[in-house]
This record gives C-alpha cells, sequence and structure tokens, in this order.
C-alpha cells in the first residue's frame, strides 16, 4: 500500500525499476489456493501476512502476528482489509513440511509449513479451505523493515481510544493521537491485553496502521527529494517477498495506483473467544455470518452495510 502511494506521487516507471531490485518474489501460495487467471480490472484478492521473521529463517518456531484478506472490488475504487483472528480454530490440510494436518490456530499453519514460503502456501491453503477463496497474490511483510520505513516517512499519526501499556517495552500509550516514530507504532499494534475488545482492537490498531502508512506516503514529498525516495523504495522492497501470480509489478501498481486512502475499510471476522480444553481460541460466529459468501459472490459493500458490528473507521 506505501508502495502504491509512492507510485502515485513519484511515477511508475523509475518506482518499479528502483523497487524491482530490492523485492524478494517467492511462490507463496498453494496452488489450490492460487487464482488461475488475474483480472486486473477486479475483483482481487491478496493474502498479507506479517511476521518478524524472514524466509530465510529456518527458526522452526515461526507464527504469523498478522493475517490479512486484502479483497478489492471490481472497479479498483475501495480495499477492505479483513483481519483473521490469529487465535481462529481452524481445519490446517496437510503441509510439504511433513504436517499431518489437523485443527489449530490458524496463525500455527504458518509455523506447520516451516515458515517463510512454506508456511505461507500452507497457510495460503488453510484460508482457502476456510473461506473458499481463491487469492491473486501474496505477501510477506517483515515488521522490522516497515519499522525503518515508517521512520524514513517522518512518522505516522495514530489515534489511541485507551490508554495501554506495551507489555514488550513498558511505554504507556494515552489517549489522543500521536506521531509515532516506527518503534513506538509497531508496538503499540502489537498489544491485546488490558484493551476492552483484546485480540480484536489490535486488529484494528493493525489496519489504522495501515491507512496511516498510506496517508503520509501520499503527503510526503518523495518526488521532491530523490534520495529519501530511494531510501524508501529500498526500505519497502526489503521488507517484502511477494508473489504477484505472474502479473508484472508494473501492470499491478497501474491497476491500483488511483485507490484513495480513504476508500480502505476495516473489517474483523465475525468470531468470537472459547475456551476448548483449557486452550484459548477464537471461533466463527455462525460461519462466519455469510462474510465468506459474500467475498466469493462480490457482495462484500452489502454485508459491510448489513454488519456494521465488524466494520471500522479507519
Amino acid at each position: 500500500m506505501v508502495l502504491v502511494a509512492v507510485a502515485a506521487v513519484a511515477g511508475l516507471r523509475f518506482l518499479t525499476d528502483r523497487y524491482d531490485r530490492t523485492v524478494s518474489r517467492e511462490q507463496l501460495l498453494d496452488p489450490a489456493a492460487r487464482q488461475d487467471d488475474t483480472d486486473l480490472g477486479g475483483p482481487l484478492n491478496y493474502l498479507l501476512v506479517g511476521s518478524d521473521r524472514r524466509p530465510g529463517d529456518t527458526n522452526p518456531a515461526q507464527r504469523s502476528d498478522s493475517i490479512l484478506i486484502v479483497h478489492v472490488p471490481a472497479g479498483l475504487r475501495r480495499a477492505y482489509l479483513i483481519s483473521v483472528p490469529r487465535d481462529l480454530l481452524v481445519d490446517i490440510p496437510p503441509g510439504g513440511n511433513g504436517y499431518g494436518g489437523g485443527q489449530d490456530k490458524i496463525n500455527a499453519a504458518y509455523e506447520h509449513g516451516g515458515g517463510g514460503q512454506g508456511g505461507a502456501r500452507l497457510l495460503s491453503a488453510t484460508l482457502s479451505r476456510l473461506t473458499g477463496l481463491r487469492f491473486d497474490g501474496a505477501a510477506l511483510v517483515d515488521f522490522a523493515g516497515f519499522r525503518t520505513v515508517i521512520d524514513l516517512l517522518g512518522g505516522v499519526r495514530m489515534c489511541v481510544d485507551t490508554e495501554v501499556r506495551s507489555i514488550h517495552t513498558g511505554a504507556v500509550f494515552t489517549p489522543g493521537c500521536h506521531q509515532m516514530d516506527g518503534r513506538q507504532a509497531l508496538d503499540y499494534v502489537r498489544q491485546r491485553y488490558d484493551l476492552p475488545g483484546g485480540d480484536y482492537d489490535r486488529q484494528h490498531h493493525q489496519q489504522q496502521l495501515l491507512r496511516a502508512m498510506l496517508d503520509r506516503a501520499g503527503q510526503t514529498n518523495l518526488r521532491g527529494n530523490p534520495v529519501k525516495l530511494d531510501q524508501v523504495l529500498r526500505a519497502v522492497g526489503g521488507s517484502l517477498t511477494v508473489d504477484t501470480n505472474g502479473v508484472p509489478l508494473e501492470e499491478l501498481l497501474l491497476a491500483v495506483r488511483d485507490l484513495p486512502a480513504d476508500g480502505l475499510v476495516g473489517v474483523q471476522v465475525p468470531s468470537f473467544p472459547q475456551t476448548i480444553d483449557e486452550v484459548s481460541y477464537v471461533v466463527l460466529d455462525n460461519g462466519g455470518n455469510g462474510l465468506f459468501t459474500a467475498l466469493r459472490d462480490e457482495r462484500v459493500a452489502g454485508w459491510a452495510a448489513a454488519n456494521a458490528r465488524w466494520i471500522s473507521t479507519l
């Protein structure tokens, strides 16, 4: 999304020439989860996976910190950021890492797949089985790298609803709108304890951060500062591993470059926490309350209007 905003202000050809040299490309989608042919007119469905570890990291204990489905309806003027609860109880299919399949939290699919490319593939297969969707692309986001991106953009403006103390750093985030640097912003959006909505609040804050980064990238005079532009491009590229499903990056950016920041809509999957055998999970509310069917049938706008409880303003 930051890349899209930079494309709009810096010139598409200049952007892709530099970005192509820094971004990593992998086959992140399982064949069963991959769209056969991507139509850049929409609708488009992308999988975003956030983690602190890069694809080459062989540490077996890797779980995805954030899982989002980005749904862009036909016309490409709106994007729904659908946060999937990381503790959602799902059926995970067998994986190429020797995992035999079974029920577990959805973020465990990334671990059972071995993290990185294999983890993303198993996660995509799990989500495709759950939702019935096939994806037009996927991206792995390295949070540590995005800290650098935020700092290069001069920080982001985040509005805090409820005071919360970080369990990671001890920092206290007080109510009100604050300019946050990369370290502060990423620390804030990771918090879920002591918040009224728990992990649902964390999901909303992560969606807010994406909107804040998109806003800030559009506001920054990158065209007039080629050195800063180069730094941002390299930081963004170094933070992402992408699978564009065979679509040239330039064509993809050209298709979505006019997506406005105020066209982003936050969506939470209808669900609720439940303890099963002394383990805390999140389970779907009435199978997702029709959200997945609406995604498949291109009726998300109507679903959102009828399910305001699960929609958030970004």
